[in-house]
């Protein structure tokens, strides 16, 4: 054991049909580090917490508990709760139930983020590995600042923009994923964060019940002076979430994707965000696809000028 230690947080919402897999990743993913595991639970209505519980009975070695929230809160603010009541650690490990973390994935994501930095370059404040599918490829999961430019790009190019740096929001070389590149956010299916960072940032913006929370909080390091690096060797599966195939999360996310923009940006160019963001769903669903459709209808109901 080192000095370091690690507050696992998980946070849960009917995840039974994958929890069972990261759960019995943990203990080799975590090499033998100082780890505390908190399944922070949004009122699942399955077995996800006597799932839990069952499989902390049959790990007395793992440290860990589940922390009930009382209702469906949201990612940001489940992640909020767990960490209010954690005792002192030096990092904070964010997972999605539907992860899947290889053996020793998280020792070279702390040596990066335990790392002195170069001198007057910002300090490692967040973490992430390279992700795979579970066909074993790798998913592109490094981002750039949401952009005008990149909105735009993405509406008319679609998932190709991203080969351009200043037309999609994507990082699609594969070299930026075989060096410890600095990204301005990452997906947030697993994020190693330091409690420098977290303490200097303050809380997840809890405003934001699912999508956009990781990039604004990502974003607000950022302008903390803290960076978001990628750790190469670390390497961990991500089964992937339902908003490519639900109507209503495709919504959320679409909508979020703008209100994180006019937090950050005056209503004028808000407006012409919020334009590409439509532009890229109108086609798709003139074609009759259910998920654009949803994100039409709830992109038109925002008014960029008072976006909250």
């Amino acid at each position: 054991m080192n000095a370091a230690r690690i507050e696992i947080v998980v946070v849960t919402w009917n995840s039974a049909s994958v929890l069972g897999g990261l759960l019995d990743s943990l203990p080799a993913g975590l090499g033998g580090q100082n780890y505390h595991l908190t399944v922070v639970d949004n009122d699942s209505a399955d077995e996800t917490v006597a799932l839990t519980e069952g499989w902390l009975r049959e790990h007395p070695d793992v440290d860990g508990g589940v922390l009930p929230t009382g209702g469906n809160l949201g990612y940001a603010a489940a992640i909020n709760a767990a960490l209010r009541q954690a005792e002192p650690y030096t990092s904070a490990l964010i997972l999605n139930p539907d992860v899947r973390l290889e053996p020793g994935t998280v020792r070279p994501m702390l040596d990066l983020l335990e790392a002195p930095g170069e001198p007057g370059a910002p300090a490692t404040g967040i973490v992430v590995p390279c992700m795979y599918s579970t066909q074993g490829e790798l998913a592109y999961s490094l981002r750039r600042e949401p952009s005008i430019p990149r909105a735009f790009g993405e509406a008319v190019l679609g998932g190709r923009a991203g080969r351009v740096s200043w037309l999609g929001e994507s990082v699609l070389d594969p070299a930026a994923y075989r060096a410890s590149t600095t990204v301005d956010w990452a997906t947030g299916a697993i994020l190693l964060i330091s409690a420098r960072c977290l303490e200097q940032c303050g809380p997840w913006d809890e405003s934001f019940f699912l999508y956009s929370e990781e990039t604004e909080f990502a974003l607000r390091a950022r302008d903390n002076g803290f960076a978001t690096r990628l750790a190469p060797e670390a390497k961990a599966t991500h089964i992937g979430g339902d908003s490519h195939t639900s109507a209503r999360l495709w919504a959320l996310l679409s909508v979020n994707r703008v209100r994180l923009y006019r937090r950050r940006h005056p209503w004028p160019a808000t407006a012409l965000y919020w334009c590409a963001v439509l532009l890229r769903e109108a086609p798709r669903a003139a074609l009759g696809r259910r998920t654009s459709r949803a994100a039409v209808t709830a992109l038109l109901r925002l008014r960029p000028v008072n976006v909250p």
